[in-house]
């Protein structure tokens, strides 16, 4: 990243006194963890920080310091917005959109819009976690026990646990040092990547007995009634898609996830770190990593899967 750059982020972060901070919507790992590390090293640093996120932090994330205080909504004014892992300020709750353009992007996906009046996103990152991890000290934020903690589970929530095609040397080299500070990676990798409730495992098989597998492609689908069957009470696949995504002699994976407001939800996964699935989630809509992306189409899932299906293959040439 350009020098300038982080003069220019560490000039308004020592100016801001309110902050508001924010994630997209059904936040994931890297999302929970960017938007906790930063909100508690900016409290830690003398500001005021609310973190909001509309749904809540996911029961997966609630173990970590600082879930406790994540809003649903914000309350008062602020001097600065800061929007942390998400590629289009659409993603974000429509609620927050009254404080107009974010002063701060700070992103890793490489279909990120470029929407903030400051845009750190670096596509070569495995996660925007990793980008915080370097960039905190830089910025004269300290790096403590709970924000290693959230950092780390960034880390491994967007690798699937060090084993994304996009892996490198440098996020080893930043999950060590985060250990250093006293972090429990096999406790953090347990609750992020392992433990799954009852409801969860009783939703993964409805998902599992309806595997389908063409054209290099494996998929899955769950539906309303596999979700009221099962009692989960999320509205995405329970992390489904690391199963599929597994199985071997497959270069993409996808789960399609009926919602409840007429929409359903295709998660991709690549195998191959030459496939590059972000651009198929884009066409529709979406975004994402070249490993991992979604989207999220308006329509019947008897309908789109097909659809998203065909174009999957064409666009992948699969």
């Amino acid at each position: 990243m350009v020098a300038g750059l982080d003069i220019s982020v560490k000039q308004r972060l020592d100016e801001a006194r309110n902050i508001l901070i924010t994630s997209h919507v059904r936040p994931d790992g890297d999302a929970v963890g960017s938007l906790l590390a930063l909100g508690l090293a900016l409290q830690d640093a003398g500001k005021n920080v609310q973190m909001v996120v509309a749904e809540g932090i996911p029961p997966t994330f609630r173990h970590l310091e600082g879930s406790g205080q994540v809003r649903k909504s914000p309350d008062g004014t602020f001097d600065t917005f800061i929007v942390v892992d998400c590629a289009d300020f659409k993603r974000v709750d429509k609620t927050l959109h009254i404080y107009g353009a974010p002063d701060l992007n700070i992103d890793h996906h490489i279909t990120n819009e470029q929407y903030a009046k400051i845009n750190l996103v670096e596509p070569e990152s495995v996660a925007t976690a990793s980008i915080l991890t370097a960039r905190l000290p830089l910025w004269g934020l300290e790096i403590t026990q709970p924000i290693a903690a959230a950092l780390l589970t960034g880390l491994i929530t967007d690798t699937l646990g060090f084993r994304t095609s996009n892996m490198n040397p440098q996020a080893l080299r930043q999950a060590a040092a985060l250990m250093e500070i006293g972090v429990d990676l096999p406790e953090l990798y347990n609750h992020a990547l392992v433990s799954r409730s009852f409801q969860a495992a009783r939703y993964w098989g409805a998902g599992l007995s309806r595997l389908e597998r063409s054209d290099g492609m494996v998929w899955s689908t769950l539906t309303l009634a596999d979700r009221k069957v099962a009692d989960y009470h999320g509205n995405d696949d329970a992390d489904l898609i690391n199963v599929v995504s597994a199985i071997d002699k497959s270069a993409v994976a996808l789960v399609f996830v009926e919602q409840h407001n007429g929409q359903v939800k295709i998660s991709w996964r690549a195998r191959d770190k030459d496939i590059d699935v972000s651009k198929v989630a884009a066409h529709f809509g979406g975004g994402g990593h070249r490993a991992a992306a979604g989207a999220m189409i308006p329509g019947q899932l008897n309908e789109i899967q097909p659809r998203v299906l065909r174009t999957t293959r064409e666009m992948l040439g699969l």
